[in-house]
C-alpha cells in the first residue's frame, strides 16, 4: 500500500473539474508541494508553471476576464497565482492499454535494436532532468521537479528508461493515479527511443492492471503513439476507479519484445 500524504487545506477536494472550461487553464495557484500536486492529479489536473515573469504576466493579462467571471479559479492562499496554470482539457488524449498498438515503423526499428533494454524507476530524476534539458522555457521548474521526485520516493511517480547497452537513450515519466498513468514528458537521444519508452510504459502498465496512459497534450505525435481523445467525463471516471492491479514491473526487459 502506498503511503498517504497529508493534504493541505486547499480547493482541490472541492474543485469540480467536470464544470471547468474545456480549453486553456481551469485554475491558477502557486502551491506545488507534493501533497497539493498529488491532489491535483487525483482531480484530473496537471500543472503548467510559467517559466518566466513575462509568461506569468501574460497569464494574468490573458485570463483576468475569465477569472473575474468565475470561470477560471484562483486557488486560496496563492501569493503568485499566475505563476502556475492548472489544466484539464476536454477531450483528454489517452492511450487505452487494451487497444494500444505499436506502429509498423517502430516495430521494424525495434527488431533491429537487439541490444536495447528498458527498465522502470532506475533513475527517475535523471530521466526528468533529460526531459527538460535544452528547453529555453522550462515548464518543469526546479520546484516542480523537486515535488515530483518526492512523489517518486513515495511510490506515486515513476520513470521508464531505455538503454543502449549502458547508455541512457530515452525515457518518460509521470504519476500513477489508480488505473491511470499521467505521462508528463519524454525525451529521445536516439531515434525512436522516446516512443519505445511510451510503448514500454503502456505494456508494463497493462500488465500491472492499468487502464490508460494520459498523454495530456493532443497532437499528431501522440496520435502516432496510439493516443485518442476521450471525453473528460470518461477520464474522470477512470480516475475514480479503485486501484487494484499490482506495482509496475521494474526489471530490465528487451525492447525488442514490443515488436511482437
Amino acid at each position: 500500500m502506498l503511503p498517504s500524504l497529508t493534504r493541505p487545506k486547499s480547493a482541490w477536494e472541492s474543485f469540480d473539474p467536470a464544470a471547468a472550461p474545456t480549453d486553456g487553464p481551469v485554475a491558477f495557484g502557486d502551491d506545488l508541494r507534493p501533497q497539493s500536486l498529488l491532489g491535483a492529479y487525483r482531480q484530473g489536473l496537471y500543472p503548467f508553471p510559467a517559466a518566466t515573469v513575462e509568461h506569468q504576466l501574460l497569464n494574468e493579462m490573458s485570463y483576468e476576464s475569465e477569472v473575474a467571471a468565475g470561470r477560471v479559479k484562483i486557488l486560496p492562499g496563492s501569493r503568485e497565482p499566475y505563476s502556475v496554470a492548472w489544466c484539464s482539457p476536454d477531450p483528454r488524449p489517452l492511450i487505452l492499454v487494451d487497444q494500444a498498438r505499436v506502429q509498423r515503423s517502430l516495430r521494424q526499428q525495434l527488431r533491429s535494436r537487439t541490444d536495447w533494454t528498458t527498465t522502470v524507476d532506475v533513475c527517475f530524476e535523471r530521466v526528468a532532468a533529460q526531459c527538460r534539458a535544452g528547453r529555453t522555457e522550462r515548464w518543469l521548474t526546479d520546484e516542480l521537479l523537486a515535488s515530483l521526485c518526492r512523489l517518486h520516493e513515495l511510490g506515486y511517480a515513476h520513470s521508464v528508461e531505455v538503454w543502449d547497452g549502458g547508455e541512457l537513450v530515452g525515457g518518460t515519466f509521470g504519476v500513477r493515479i489508480g488505473t491511470v498513468f499521467s505521462a508528463d514528458s519524454q525525451f529521445t537521444l536516439r531515434s525512436g527511443a522516446g516512443k519505445v519508452a511510451v510503448a514500454d510504459l503502456t505494456r508494463r502498465f497493462a500488465e500491472a492492471g492499468g487502464a490508460a496512459i494520459d498523454v495530456q497534450h493532443d497532437g499528431d505525435h501522440v496520435r502516432l503513439l496510439g493516443a485518442r481523445p476521450v471525453p473528460r467525463s470518461h477520464y474522470l471516471d477512470l480516475l475514480g476507479t479503485p486501484l487494484g492491479g499490482s506495482p509496475l514491473p521494474t526489471g530490465p526487459l528487451p525492447a525488442r519484445r514490443l515488436a511482437d
